[in-house]
């Protein structure tokens, strides 16, 4: 299902690989916790637990900036489905979720929400951080969060390694080398210039990449990243 490894110097470079099919929300059709709970098919309680995260978010969000309030009425599409859209590409033997940026818990606390172990939410910013924590105490999470920059964390290999709406694939690359290991794999939320950052990225990296369209941004890709090897150590 993967595409094939690209090493740089090769004419050919990686395209979009829309190998699965997925339902995509259409922007026009209202999308709301009633459609998240039919869509995702989680429980009542992880559910009932999403919303409690929710409320919370929109009530800090008065004070602090953790989303952009033009995106609050379309919440459960902009952020709890565009990150939710990643469960299933978790290895069900995941043990180990590093977060980068997880700013207000995207996409790293609605993950482990739903269920992923091992979660660690690493955000630069103290007021955010101390969102996330009360965020998981309330939805009874249970998280790590770090409130440090990724460049200062002990290096530690990880199953999978999240991001969204932080860097270019090059430099989230370069941030992730570090935790990286021989399975390690990368899932990245990505915006409409994933073919120029692709691109970008192959000058520096050999790797295996696999692109989805986003279900929750029809100008947006879910990028799925394994095989990692800087052009310099190969």
């Amino acid at each position: 299902m993967f595409g094939a490894a690209s090493r740089p110097g090769k004419r050919h470079l990686p395209h979009k690989l829309f190998h699965v099919k997925q339902h995509i929300e259409s922007k026009q059709t209202p999308y709301g916790p009633e459609q998240f709970f039919q869509g995702e098919n989680v429980s009542r309680e992880t559910f009932s637990r999403m919303k409690t995260y929710v409320d919370l978010l929109l009530t800090w969000n008065k004070r602090i900036n953790l989303v952009s309030k033009s995106t609050e009425p379309e919440v459960w599409r902009r952020h709890i489905l565009d990150s939710a859209q990643l469960y299933p590409l978790i290895p069900r033997d995941c043990s180990s979720l590093l977060d980068f940026g997880s700013g207000a818990g995207f996409p790293g606390l609605v993950l482990a929400i739903m269920g992923v172990k091992g979660v660690r939410l690493m955000e630069s910013d103290a007021r955010k951080c101390a969102f996330l924590r009360e965020a998981a105490r309330i939805t009874q999470t249970e998280v790590q969060v770090l409130n440090q920059r990724i460049e200062s964390i002990t290096p530690m290999v990880t199953d999978v390694i999240t991001a969204r709406a932080l860097a270019p694939l090059a430099d989230l690359l370069s941030l992730a080398k570090p935790f990286i290991g021989p399975k390690t794999q990368c899932l990245f939320l990505k915006g409409q210039h994933i073919d120029a950052e692709l691109t970008h990225a192959h000058k520096g990296w050999t790797m295996r990449v696999y692109c989805l369209p986003s279900r929750s941004d029809p100008t947006g890709s879910v990028v799925r990243v394994h095989e990692v090897s800087n052009v310099n150590s190969v």
